[in-house]
């Protein structure tokens, strides 16, 4: 592995663990990335889905002891269970349609002009939504994630499928839809990580077995730092957002893609780097 190659893999490591969780779209600064550096390897989109989940790992090592409890509780009724329920249930809408609609999406919306216009679109919605609730004083339904109904996860688990355009942001479609239900912004917030777990590893498992031909002795170095700058970057990042969203709302999020998606919009119709 040339060294090149190395910080590449770094980069975008760090890419990855600092976007998966915050309402701003790993999958849409990774594709910006990695057309900035240039890493046009063939295996480029396999190593993209390999080190998402060193940003799942990452949750699952903050949650651990969570974790550990709900899966020791699953067959006995109370808020373990439920939350394992409710977990699977936000899963579903989001595992089926990518089944169906994956293949169309990344051939046809996979690239630069699409990734930006989401980013706009959502930093609006975000800025709108946040307006919203600051206007009419609207208060949060349901204060944890513990508190959730199943009607609620499935509400969340609808909003997850916006997710599948890149530039939309699985986080920025949970967290934000979720408060739109009424969920509390710590309750959203992490329900969102938790729904990451099985959404992410789902999704990771499913492309790198469509993908298994891009898998070989001489990428595993690049995966491995990439999975574990994602990894140490993440776990920063979940520890960080846990404690802005008790005191802030999301607006500085919605700013910022907003003037990040024109940036972009505007150096493409220039003739930069970033493909159209």
């Amino acid at each position: 592995m040339d060294w090149i190659y190395f910080l590449q893999t770094v980069a975008l490591g760090l890419v990855e663990g600092l976007t998966e969780f915050l309402p701003v779209s790993s999958t849409g600064h990774l594709i910006l990335a990695g057309d900035f550096l240039g890493f046009d390897d063939p295996g480029a989109d396999t190593f993209y889905i390999a080190i998402q989940a060193g940003a799942i790992v990452a949750v699952c090592w903050h949650y651990r002891a969570r974790i550990i409890s709900v899966l020791c509780n699953l067959f006995k009724k109370g808020p373990e269970q439920r939350l394992a329920v409710n977990t699977v249930a936000a899963f579903l809408p989001a595992a089926v349609a990518g089944v169906l609609l994956s293949s169309f999406i990344k051939s046809h919306f996979f690239n630069a002009t699409t990734v930006a216009c989401a980013l706009v679109v959502g930093g609006i919605l975000i800025l709108w939504i946040e307006r919203r609730h600051e206007k009419l004083h609207i208060k949060p339904r349901v204060a944890t994630m513990d508190d959730m109904t199943l009607k609620d996860a499935l509400g969340v688990g609808c909003m997850q499928c916006l997710a599948l355009i890149p530039g939309t942001s699985r986080s920025g479609a949970t967290i934000i839809g979720a408060l739109v239900l009424g969920l509390s912004r710590t309750a959203a917030t992490e329900f969102s990580f938790f729904l990451a777990i099985p959404t992410i590893f789902g999704a990771t498992v499913w492309d790198l077995y469509k993908s298994r031909e891009f898998l070989s002795l001489e990428s595993l170095p690049g995966i491995g730092v990439g999975f574990v700058v994602s990894f140490l970057s993440a776990i920063v990042v979940v520890r960080w957002l846990l404690q802005y969203v008790s005191k802030n709302d999301f607006r500085v999020f919605g700013w910022y893609r907003i003037v990040f998606g024109l940036i972009v919009l505007a150096f493409g119709w220039a003739g930069g780097t970033f493909a159209a």
